[in-house]
Parts: structure tokens; sequence; C-alpha cells
């Protein structure tokens, strides 16, 4: 067989790369927003195509201009450090409530006799292929073979940085009780990958709530799924999980419904290109506000500093989301107090 010529390997990986990137957050919608301030906690919305959209309509991410640079630039990260998170997770595992920053969108959540997992990520890297695609820049928090009993799984969507089948078939294949919670239609990935406890939720149901976001994971599957946030309420805590979404108005009616929350653990990074990004990614500033729109007593960052997946430099975020707490106008007692964990890092709320 005639060897590949270099001009065709090349080809090859830049289509890769775009491949890549366009799956896990990079998407090629058109079209005009809806009106402002739209109803979110309603079931959600289909599209003339039978597709979910959110009810501002779809969302702009910029043109060729704006897209092909950010893919062709995207890095596919450092090998991941070694970390600390272990040992320091089996000295403080004393009880409830506590959160546990594993990294990225993953937190290990204790609360009211319960543990489970937000968007459970193990994997090297974020993306369908092993060879290409955003890499860890560092180790998860916590080894997975070190994690405690899983009582329950909350998948905020399914692009691979935040539903990754390998992680997801371990936590099933090593303990039968754990029950997997996933937005509408999204069931039937787990299923085909052996995945038997599924519960499948529309918005609203059993606080299965609205982000404005999108899903993908291949070329024609744009928004056949649904994605979501997350509430889970006890007698004694309430916490709430952001998932992977914009700063949309449904934050308020989230917290007027459900809040004041005790801990809100929401995302900070991938918020640059601003043209690419604005309308599905929250910048840090925006991420503090929707804690307060939630009612939150403590804001926990995340979905940052794991993978390379924007253009701001990794550090960027934390420090952000630091500053527009401190900067924050208003009665103090209103206002969350901002954490940003280490990987491996647990706390008590």
């Amino acid at each position: 067989m005639m060897a590949r010529t270099k001009p065709q390997a090349i080809r090859r990986r830049i289509v890769a790369c775009l491949l890549v990137a366009g799956l896990i957050g990079s998407s090629t919608f058109s079209g005009s927003a809806a009106p402002d301030e739209p109803t979110w906690l309603l079931p959600s919305l289909r599209d003339a195509h039978d597709r979910f959209t959110n009810p501002i309509g779809e969302l702009l991410r910029g043109g060729i201009r704006v897209r092909l640079p950010f893919l062709l630039g995207r890095r596919e990260g450092a090998p991941p450090s070694e970390s600390s998170g272990t040992a320091h997770f089996k000295a403080a595992l004393a009880g409830s409530p506590t959160v546990t920053w594993i990294g990225h969108a993953t937190m290990l959540v204790e609360m009211d006799g319960v543990r489970f997992l937000t968007d459970p990520m193990w994997s090297k890297r974020a993306s369908p292929l092993s060879w290409i695609g955003p890499a860890r820049h560092v180790a998860p928090g916590l080894d997975f073979d070190d994690l405690p009993p899983i009582n329950f799984v909350l998948i905020s969507h399914n692009h691979f940085d935040h539903l990754d089948l390998p992680t997801l078939t371990r936590l099933a294949e090593r303990d039968a009780n754990t029950r997997f919670l996933v937005p509408l239609g999204n069931g039937e990935l787990l299923r085909d990958h052996g995945i038997s406890r599924v519960t499948e939720l529309d918005w609203i149901e059993i606080h299965c709530l609205p982000s404005q976001h999108w899903s993908k994971r291949s070329l024609t599957d744009t928004n056949k799924v649904l994605w979501s946030s997350w509430a889970v309420i006890g007698k004694e805590r309430r916490f709430y999980f952001a998932g992977d979404t914009g700063y949309f108005s449904g934050f308020s009616e989230i917290g007027k419904a459900l809040g004041p929350f005790d801990l809100a653990a929401v995302p900070i990074g991938a918020y640059e290109p601003t043209e690419l990004m604005r309308l599905t990614h929250m910048n840090p500033e925006e991420a503090y506000q929707a804690a307060l729109d939630v009612r939150a007593e403590t804001a926990v960052a995340m979905h940052f500093g794991t993978f390379d997946l924007a253009d701001e430099p990794l550090d960027e975020p934390p420090k952000r989301f630091l500053k527009a707490a401190a900067e924050m106008d208003g009665p103090e007692a209103s206002a969350p107090a901002p954490w940003v964990l280490s990987i491996g890092e647990m706390r008590r709320f």
C-alpha cells in the first residue's frame, strides 16, 4: 500500500481536530434569538424538526472567521500532573455535607445521607478519539478506585467533557445499585453501553432543570437529546448543579421556585472568544451572578483548569471569579461566598 503523503496526513489531522472540537462544544448554529425574558420553568421545547431548543431560540456562535481560528488553535494539552487529592479525601471523609472537586464539572457531593457525582469524568481526553482532543492538564483529584459508594450520578448533557462513557461504564460495573439520572433522550446511549439503571427526566420533573446550552456527539445528532441543570433537595441541604450553560434569565426563576440553595456549583471557564462562546458558556462574572440569582449561600467554581477548551488562560477564570465576588454591590448577607477549590479538595457546606 502506498504510504500516506505528508499533505494528506496534515489534512487528515486538521479534519480530525475540527471533528473533535465540533463535538465538544463548537456549534455552527445560526438564526435570530427569540424575545428577551422567556419563561424557562416549563417542559422542554422542540423545533419543527423535533430537536430540542432553548426558549430564546437558536444560539448564535459566530461565523467561520471566528470558529476556524478557534478550532485550529486548540492545543492537545499537557500530560496530567500528579494530584494529592486522594489522601486529602480519605482524611476528610467524616460525614455530611461535603463537596469535593474532582476536576472540570465533576463534583463528589455528600448530603442528607447520600453521595452523588456530577458529570463524572476520569478519562485522559475529552474526546471520542483516544489519540487527539483536549487532554487533562491535571489528574483527577481522587483516584477512581478510591471512590466511596455512589448512590446516583447526575449528567447535564452529552458533550464528551461531561458525558464520559468509559467512566460511566466503570461506575455501573463497580456498583449495580448506582442510579444514573440524565436529561431526555440520553438514556439510549447509556443503555447501549450496558448501563441499565438509567432514569430520563424532562425539565422541571424531580428538579431536572433548564440550562442554556445544546447537545451533540456526532455530525448528525445536534440537539436530538436534551441538556439540563439539576437541583438536589434534601431535608437539611439544597444543592444546585448548573451543568454547562450560558447566562440566562432562568437562574432567577430557579432561585424563586427552589431556592435558597446552600451550595451552587457554577461553570466559570470556556468563555473566549466571546462571539463564539457567550450564549453557551458563562464568564466568571456571569457565573457569580448566576449563583446570586439562584439564591445560593455559597458558590463553588467548576469547569475550568482541567481541559484547554477555549482561548482564555487556564489560570484566569478563578481570579476573575474571586474578583467579581469581592466587587459585588449590595447587602453583604445576600452575596454568595465564593469557593475556588484545589483539585481533590473537600469542604463542608
